[in-house]
């Protein structure tokens, strides 16, 4: 099972659950969990190969990580917690994984809070995966994970969060994260499916100004889908939950509530 935290409200019977991008780790919401305790029940987590979530046996003879499978890690964690129904807040990838777990288990969401949100790939990123899958196994993975987190936060502004999530990547090992690039393969037709389907969930997507690769799609999906809203935070690139936290925080507590 995948290694958690959980901050108990004494009041408060809502849940929000912390879902981190691919090479992070739970401890990018150190800015978000202060603030959010004050007013929920609060659940973070460590993907699969993780943080603190350590391949386990099994996963050294499965080579293929699916968008389902790593979904249904993280609803064994809110089962075993007994959590009936939970906000949602994620950021990068792991807002495709949010709005998975919300196609599977529309029950169990009460809203999604979706930072970076990664809708469409574009060009750019599209001849950025194919260069990864054709030197994944070549080229240290350190490497091409800086490559990547330079391209997607390119701007001086975004160093901070560019050295947290290329320090927490070192924590992964080779094989791990060949694992997790192999998601590449499945993303492009997952994403089609959610911009075609308006799931009906409230959804916030908290988006940067600079966030280039992924904002313009973004407005696209929240033109067309009813219960989908947009705040785009200025002097932000990708990851704005480590750029612009006061602005994040409130703004999403505030989503929450009204929710």
């Amino acid at each position: 099972m995948l290694n958690y935290s959980l901050f108990l409200h004494a009041e408060s019977k809502e849940w929000v659950t912390f879902v981190h991008g691919a090479g992070g780790s739970s401890s990018i919401w150190f800015k978000q969990v202060r603030e959010f305790r004050k007013h929920f029940n609060v659940l973070l987590l460590d993907l699969r190969g993780h943080g603190n979530s350590k391949p386990v046996l099994k996963d050294a003879f499965n080579s293929k990580y699916t968008f389902d499978s790593i979904t249904e890690d993280i609803v064994k964690v809110i089962d075993k917690e007994h959590i009936k129904d939970s906000h949602f807040v994620g950021i990068s990838l792991g807002t495709i994984l949010i709005r998975n777990l919300a196609e599977k288990y529309p029950g169990r969401v009460k809203s999604m809070i979706m930072g970076g949100a990664i809708m469409k790939l574009n060009f750019r990123s599209q001849v950025l995966i194919q260069l990864g899958v054709v030197f994944k196994s070549i080229i240290p993975y350190m490497l091409l994970y800086k490559l990547f987190a330079f391209i997607i936060m390119p701007k001086k502004n975004h160093k901070q969060s560019r050295l947290l999530f290329v320090n927490e990547a070192k924590k992964l090992y080779q094989k791990e994260f060949v694992r997790w690039f192999r998601l590449t393969s499945e993303i492009n037709p997952l994403l089609r499916f959610f911009r075609a389907k308006d799931i009906k969930i409230p959804t916030l997507y908290v988006m940067g100004e600079e966030d280039y690769l992924f904002l313009p799609s973004v407005q696209k999906v929240v033109a067309s889908h009813q219960l989908s809203r947009l705040f785009v935070i200025k002097n932000s690139g990708h990851v704005v939950n480590v750029e612009q936290p006061e602005v994040f925080n409130k703004e999403t507590i505030a989503f929450i509530e009204q929710s």
